[in-house]
């Protein structure tokens, strides 16, 4: 697999919204709290299963 650089990353996400270089940061906005909540879910569920008392870095 090829690692793309960051400049290829961001010239594929600015052409999937056409150019729109504000659609391009709403939509990394949007993905970016879409993963937020899901770290918000994950931490939710080790602190329920007791990982995050045993000192355990499992999820670092």
């Amino acid at each position: 697999m090829t690692v793309r650089t960051s400049e290829n990353a961001i010239d594929e996400i600015v052409a999937s919204c056409n150019g729109d270089l504000r659609g391009a940061v709403k939509a990394l906005l949007l993905i970016n709290e879409h993963l937020e909540a899901e770290l918000v879910q994950l931490y939710a569920t080790a602190a329920y299963n007791g990982l995050a008392e045993r000192n355990n870095n499992v999820l670092h």
